[in-house]
């Protein structure tokens, strides 16, 4: 009798992952609430051409908003490693849903209640971004993360077109006060929508030993020491560190030079707003082809491919520094978006896959701390630095930051592939083969 071999069996397809409707629920509510962060400045803006709002009432108000947001970020993650992420985004957005009514009770009669609500906004929305990226985790599986962070960040992206121009064309049929309760329902969406993600596996990204007994039992702590927990964390990854000091510089730098040096220099060399209008657009467009790109593709080397995409972002400032063609700097503007999400999309895999679960969203709401919350300080130094040693210095030194940030984070060990197993296997390869002594 002979034994016929077994036949063959094959992977199961995967099924792609905007067709899971766990997480089409979840980018639903991601978009809602970047349609609501986007739009809500740009109503802002519309209630000072109607003489509802001063500028310096604007100003307030941005500033408040932004306060809350980075008070509430670092808090926010704590509170979604403790508690279940899914919470997190119900509670958080809902506080930004309710700054609404305050902020449209508010206009033109009381600043005071305003900024108070603005500084709400805020705070809903700093706390549920770290929520966000470890409830992702949570509901797609490892395999498919990177398509869909590139999903994700698609959804930021839209957000930025459409957010301000859905305003808009909402502003010429409804008032001001319409528009931000507007606003509070998109808020509603984004807590409500979601479904709860599954637990990720106990002790993925951990080394042995490190986090196993912690994951069983984890004793409640106060705030400032759950957070300094996931500084530690952050520190375990010398790819983490690293590529955050770079983004931190390039958005504290390159930011910089595309808010305020290009309206500046759209003006004053150009003698129009659209070079302005166009590089806007076409940085948001370029990001775009990044994330479908990098949807898709799976570089060797992903650390490297991504900061070399995070470097691009130097460009921008070496066009406005040379006397070319407007088309130049456009172009300049949609590569440099591009390489953005280049860097973003394997950032945020790598991240989602390394760090312990259990301190995922205390690591991401560092990561946001910094890259954004430093970013305020380029925007405020930039201006008095081009007063004080003309424009082309300075868009040198921001061109060469961009550049030497991600070089600098790219020979740092482990980052080649954002991982810490890049280490591990020299290791091993150095124990299996030592070297003649």
């Amino acid at each position: 009798m002979t034994l016929s071999p077994p036949p063959p069996t094959t992977a199961p397809r995967t099924r792609p992952v905007l067709l899971d409707p766990a997480f089409l629920r979840l980018w639903t509510g991601t978009t809602a609430s970047g349609l609501a962060t986007w739009a809500l400045p740009f109503v802002l803006g519309l209630a000072v051409l109607q003489r509802d709002l001063t500028a310096a009432g604007l100003g307030l108000a941005l500033a408040a908003r932004t306060a809350g947001f980075l008070g509430a970020v670092a808090v926010g993650g704590v509170l979604a490693d403790r508690h279940a992420r899914r919470t997190v985004v119900l509670w958080s957005a809902l506080a930004a849903a309710a700054a609404a009514p305050l902020l449209a009770a508010g206009l033109g009669r009381s600043l005071a209640l305003m900024a108070l609500a603005a500084l709400l906004a805020g705070a809903g929305q700093g706390a549920c971004r770290p929520a966000f990226q470890a409830l992702t985790a949570e509901t797609v599986d490892a395999g498919r993360r990177q398509q869909a962070n590139a999903a994700m960040t698609l959804s930021v992206r839209v957000s930025t077109l459409l957010g301000p121009s859905l305003a808009a064309l909402l502003a010429a049929v409804l008032d001001v006060r319409t528009l931000i309760l507007g606003i509070g329902v998109l808020w509603l969406v984004a807590a409500l929508v979601p479904g709860r993600g599954a637990p990720a596996a106990e002790g993925a990204g951990v080394d042995e030993g490190t986090g196993a007994a912690e994951g069983a039992v984890r004793q409640r702590t106060s705030f400032r020491r759950e957070f300094l927990d996931g500084v530690r964390e952050a520190r375990r990854h010398p790819w983490f560190v690293a590529g955050l000091g770079a983004l931190t510089a390039v958005i504290a730098t390159g930011y910089s030079v595309t808010a305020v040096a290009l309206p500046l220099i759209s003006r004053d060399r150009y003698g129009s707003e659209v070079v302005l209008a166009s590089a806007t657009t076409a940085y948001t467009v370029g990001a775009l082809g990044g994330a479908l790109v990098i949807a898709r593709w799976r570089p060797r080397s992903p650390g490297w491919a991504a900061l070399a995409g995070l470097a691009l972002y130097a460009l921008v400032p070496l066009a406005l520094m040379l006397p070319v063609h407007p088309l130049v700097v456009v172009a300049a503007c949609a590569v440099a978006g591009a390489g953005v999400e280049l860097f973003n999309v394997p950032w945020f895999t790598a991240t989602q896959r390394e760090v312990a679960p259990d301190k995922l969203a205390r690591v991401s709401s560092l990561d946001f701390l910094l890259s954004y919350g430093l970013a305020p300080l380029g925007l405020g130094l930039i201006a008095p630095a081009i007063d004080l040693f003309g424009v082309a210095p300075v868009l040198l030194v921001c061109a060469l930051t961009c550049l030497l940030g991600p070089a600098a984070a790219a020979v740092t060990p482990t980052t080649r592939r954002f991982s810490r197993a890049e280490v591990s296997r020299e290791s091993e390869r150095g124990r299996a083969h030592p070297k003649e002594q």
